[in-house]
């Protein structure tokens, strides 16, 4: 044969083993496990080969495909020994199809998504999470790929939690030290007693996801975990929470808590409710169960706003409590024991002599001695010594937004009628509202019944049904709700008075609708609640008296 037709006939070889190759199903290039021919060479390179090398007559030669099939292919690819003319074969029959019923080009499924995907693997849960952030909100408490195990909580009540370094140690310095610092861990399971499960696995979605959920049972290990693994944008938000959430009734458990945990200014949070609603804080069940370091220092408080005799009976509590969690009968001599030294932070002679004589005297906590001095110190000239402090605790200030310039009255004008006299009001920092100021009457010294109500959105936060007594003057008298009320900022509340007594008073005049007082900003409103004419411009209710 002349040279030039065995060189065409050799270029028409390798183009032939070429449009094999590109005509092979896309899964089949992509298989993991590539056939292998007995030399240890792929089956792609040995098409190629063969087509070169081979001095074989045509008849003899067959294509290395037909040889050796495929290995590790699925349904949609080279299955079942089918060869590669094969699926040459059945691709043209299909195309031909396609083509007689119907216009424009046809594609195979196959060819179709590598059109659509740029070659690329079917859709999977990769393609359908486009954000990293989802992806890896998909690894939280997952098992796929974890390389490290936690055994998070105390013996019997453990919780093992599946995890990946990597995102561990990129959110967290002592997890990166844990894993890839000097003394890096190399178990493959770590055990945290110390950390709730629950608060653990918050610790770990924020860690995967940015997502923070905090509940009110677990927010303060949250908190805990938070510290320990030093994450502080999870420990800022439950600080936020804690704060949100503050209340009387938990105030000296968060106080404790934030002593722990140091953080200023949950503690400061902590002080202003306790003092400001200290007979509620007191007298709670969270009281209870702080501990003795925390109890002494709440006792030592010079501005707790509240009698002594409360103070006497939230320490009786706390040391039954305390008894009980020592496992000791509350007898009164485990209750001075459990005390030590925090009895005698009590200001016992600061109370009254009924108080004394109708409380603390008859608890038993005291020795005899002790309550015949107590006594002797009310009433003789002669005072004996006493082991507890003698000064009266200073309190809380209260201190009063007065909303008029000027105050007048006629002798036609405002009168009591059983109507209700209100006004609305914001505030921009928390407060304590404790009650109100109201003028009497203008024609001499008078009583008068009144009933005090405060309220946001229609539910009544506090009311009060109490009398006050007025001197015939222009000033102002305060009536006190039961407990001071604390008030957010920038949430508008309602209070109102009604009213019975004498019907001519003072009223106020020139109202205005913003006034500074200390640090805060009252703003005021009409409310649709007042049905005796008290409004911004003028009327009753001239004073807000409350505590910051």
């Amino acid at each position: 044969m002349p040279t030039a037709d065995c060189r065409l006939l050799h270029h028409g070889r390798i183009m032939r083993c070429l449009t094999y190759l590109l005509l092979l199903p896309e899964t089949l290039k992509k298989s993991k496990k590539v056939g292998r021919l007995p030399g240890g060479l792929p089956v792609c390179y040995e098409i190629l080969t063969l087509s070169l090398t081979s001095k074989k007559k045509p008849k003899e030669k067959k294509m290395a495909a037909e040889l050796y099939p495929a290995a590790n292919t699925n349904n949609t690819n080279l299955a079942n020994g089918t060869t590669v003319a094969d699926a040459e074969k059945t691709k043209e029959v299909r195309v031909s199809q396609a083509s007689s019923s119907g216009g424009s080009t046809a594609t195979t499924p196959t060819t179709q998504q590598n059109i659509n995907n740029n070659n690329v693997d079917p859709p999977s849960w990769q393609c359908s999470h486009p954000t990293l952030r989802e992806r890896n909100a998909l690894m939280f408490n997952n098992e796929l790929m974890a390389d490290v195990h936690f055994i998070v909580g105390p013996t019997g009540g453990s919780q093992r939690v599946p995890a990946h370094k990597y995102v561990l140690a990129v959110g967290s310095s002592v997890f990166c030290a844990m894993f890839y610092g000097d003394l890096a861990e190399e178990e493959s399971e770590i055990h945290i007693p110390d950390v709730e499960p629950a608060a653990f696995l918050i610790l770990l979605k924020y860690m995967y996801s940015d997502e923070i959920d905090l509940e009110a049972d677990t927010v303060l290990a949250t908190l805990y975990a938070a510290k320990k693994y030093i994450v502080p944008a999870l420990a800022k938000a439950c600080v936020n929470f804690l704060e949100t959430s503050l209340e009387a009734k938990n105030a000296c458990v968060l106080l404790s808590q934030s002593r722990l945990f140091e953080e200023p200014e949950l503690t400061q949070r902590c002080w202003e409710v306790i003092d400001a609603q200290a007979e509620l804080a007191l007298l709670s069940e969270g009281f209870c169960e702080i501990d003795l370091q925390t109890l002494e220092i709440i006792l030592r408080r010079e501005t707790l706003n509240t009698k002594e005799v409360v103070v006497f009976e939230a320490v009786m509590n706390w040391a039954t409590a305390e008894c009980k969690r020592q496992g000791l009968g509350p007898t009164t001599r485990n209750r001075r024991e459990v005390l030590g030294k925090a009895l005698f932070l009590v200001r016992i002679p600061t109370m009254t002599l009924d108080e004394f004589a109708n409380g603390a005297a008859q608890s038993d906590i005291l020795t005899l001695e002790e309550t015949h001095n107590v006594f002797l110190w009310y009433t003789a000239a002669k005072k004996p010594k006493l082991d507890f402090p003698l000064t009266q605790r200073k309190g809380l200030a209260p201190q009063r937004c007065h909303r008029f310039q000027s105050s007048a009255y006629r002798s036609n004008q405002w009168r009591y009628r059983g109507r209700c006299d209100s006004i609305q009001f914001a505030v921009d920092k928390r407060i304590f509202i404790a009650g109100l100021g109201l003028y009497g009457s203008s024609g001499g010294k008078a009583e008068y019944s009144v009933k005090i109500e405060l309220k946001r959105q229609g539910v009544i936060l506090a009311q009060n049904l109490t009398k006050f007594v007025s001197d015939g003057s222009s000033s102002t008298f305060p009536v006190w709700f039961e407990h001071p009320v604390q008030v957010e900022q920038d949430a508008f509340y309602t209070v109102s008075a009604v009213l019975d007594g004498n019907e001519l008073s003072y009223f106020g005049q020139e109202g205005m609708t913003e006034v500074q007082c200390g640090k805060v900003t009252f703003q005021f409103q009409c409310s649709s609640d007042s049905t005796n004419g008290t409004g911004v411009q003028g009327g009753q209710i001239p004073e807000l008296v409350f505590y910051a």
